[in-house]
């Protein structure tokens, strides 16, 4: 397999003053992923609700194969590229939202002050809160990615910089309103309330970071070369460019593949500590998202020029799959927490780095008119790596 060479230029080379574009696309990759992560991250809440249930699991298959099902729509329809970003960044946004209230307006409609005592149901519209977010993140997630391939590499390493940070955002967020609250159920379900209305409250400024994007000088200079280049996305062009980059397509896949048949399910139901109870998934949901963003973090000071190294290292990452088997069936001491968060420290952080590296350099490796469409390719197999990998997740249960 070899390197692919760097040959794409990039004429949108207006200054950022004051870097406005490049904080905007830091903050709307965050609102990207920050309602995957609330859901992820509520694992205590969600596991007291439903304990008979696998939650993490079905939540990742629910969430990965809906918002891969828009990417495909997005591919395969060429009239989804005549709406503006504008219009679908707004549309994403408010699904967000709307898929984050259903917890807390399932447990307000509740007539019982238990906890547990939900409506009938509840688990299914849960369930269906998290399709309709994966669908918001098909949407938000293709059409973000999609402009940025066009842009220079600092915008496309903000984003995944964003998404890496939501997971942190969520984190420190569901750790604050757990620890400050009663370890009880009523604490529990005022935390979770919290939690879920302040990501909400991110969300909407997200809305708002959206529709002055459009105002900025770099992404009016982008509307410009979209609207020269016509046919943006059909069939046969799509299988070409995906010929062009099969290597990166390929290494993203990997990725996604190992990461999500590990994290979250793995990591949030079948570990448990003895010391540390029901924040033990927490505390390993945190660690990996700090990992991972420093992962994507480290693009913005280094990014290597080949991306077959980037490649093999992706694929060197099925080495997780023994080691973390070892550290469930192998020797006491590998059972202990400290093992399994240097384990889980490194799942992120070769998450972050090479799934930044390999979305910086695959746009860069085609003609320019080809880079938005290569962005978008890049971003559908990622999402069948999601897809792939929160499948083999349930392997853990045999």
């Amino acid at each position: 397999m070899e390197a692919v060479k760097l040959v794409s230029s990039d004429p949108t080379e207006t200054r950022d003053a004051y870097r406005v574009a490049y904080i905007i696309h830091f903050l709307l990759g965050a609102g990207n992923l920050l309602p995957w992560n609330a859901f992820i991250t509520a694992v205590d809440y969600f596991a007291y609700l439903y304990p008979t249930k696998h939650i993490e699991k079905v939540f990742s298959v629910a969430y990965m194969v809906s918002s891969v099902l828009v990417l495909l729509v997005m591919i395969s329809w060429g009239g989804w590229s005549k709406t503006t970003l504008r219009l679908r960044m707004n549309l994403g946004f408010s699904m967000f939202v709307m898929s984050l209230m259903v917890a807390p307006v399932i447990d307000w409609a509740s007539s019982s002050a238990e906890l547990k005592e939900r409506p009938s149901g509840a688990y299914g519209m849960t369930v269906a809160a998290v399709i309709i977010c994966g669908l918001a993140d098909g949407i938000v997630g293709g059409s973000l990615i999609g402009s940025a391939g066009k842009l220079p590499k600092q915008y496309m390493q903000a984003v995944f910089a964003g998404t890496a940070s939501s997971g942190i955002i969520i984190s420190m967020l569901r750790i604050i309103t757990k620890a400050s609250l009663p370890q009880t159920p009523k604490g529990l379900k005022i935390s979770a309330h919290l939690y879920f209305m302040v990501a909400i409250a991110f969300l909407l400024c997200c809305i708002i970071f959206s529709n002055l994007q459009h105002k900025l000088p770099v992404m009016q200079q982008y509307q410009q070369s979209l609207l020269q280049d016509h046919a943006l996305c059909s069939k046969t062009k799509f299988l070409a460019v995906a010929g062009k980059i099969k290597g990166p397509a390929f290494g993203i896949f990997i990725i996604y593949i190992v990461t999500l048949s590990i994290f979250p399910g793995f990591i949030a139901e079948d570990l448990h500590s003895e010391v540390l109870k029901d924040w033990y998934p927490i505390i390993l949901i945190t660690v990996y998202n700090l990992a991972d963003l420093m992962g994507k973090s480290l693009t913005a000071f280094y990014v290597p020029q080949c991306i077959k190294r980037a490649i093999c290292a992706a694929t060197a990452r099925l080495l997780f799959y023994p080691l973390f088997i070892v550290c469930l069936h192998g020797p006491n001491w590998l059972k202990t927490e400290v093992p399994m968060i240097v384990l889980t420290f490194l799942l992120g952080f070769t998450n972050g780095y090479l799934t930044s590296v390999l979305m910086i350099l695959a746009p860069k490796s085609v003609p320019y008119s080809e880079s938005e469409l290569s962005a978008i390719v890049m971003t559908a197999f990622l999402g069948f790596g999601l897809v792939g990998g929160s499948v083999l997740g349930w392997f853990w249960i045999l």
